[in-house]
């Protein structure tokens, strides 16, 4: 079980590493006007997104489903577990949001400001914040 929890937890910090970082790139993206810097950040932000996002959500999930099948009457009764299925279920969303705002910078079609990219950046942090709190006090 240990070593299923030691690589949840690799994955989770690659997976918000990514989603710390690809709106981040939005951000410098939706700045740039030269046609080289646009070209350069549509590589970044893909291979960001499906080379790592993508991949460690899905091992965060993996591993985290795992976990539970180790006791799942203790995690299907636990208050606690069930507030971070649903911050899990929101990152989820943020993750697939990133991937549509991906698309439209790489079809040249962001209408967003680099002000909403440095607010939108901001979620992840909440998230992870309230999800470390759920999984280390166990408040309910």
């Amino acid at each position: 079980m240990l070593w299923v929890k030691a690589f949840h937890i690799i994955s989770l910090v690659c997976w918000f590493a990514a989603l710390f970082y690809l709106p981040r790139l939005f951000v410098y993206h939706a700045n740039s006007t030269d046609a080289e810097s646009i070209a350069r950040f549509k590589i970044m932000e893909r291979k960001l997104y499906r080379g790592i996002m993508t991949p460690s959500a899905i091992a965060t999930i993996v591993f985290g489903v795992w976990l539970v099948s180790y006791n799942p009457s203790y995690y299907m009764h636990a208050g606690w577990f069930h507030a971070k299925l649903a911050l899990v279920l929101i990152l989820l969303g943020y993750h697939h949001a990133c991937g549509r705002l991906l698309k439209k910078f790489a079809e040249d079609r962001n209408t967003r400001s680099h002000v909403f990219y440095r607010w939108f950046n901001e979620l992840p942090v909440i998230l992870l914040i309230a999800i470390v709190i759920l999984v280390v006090v166990k408040p309910f």
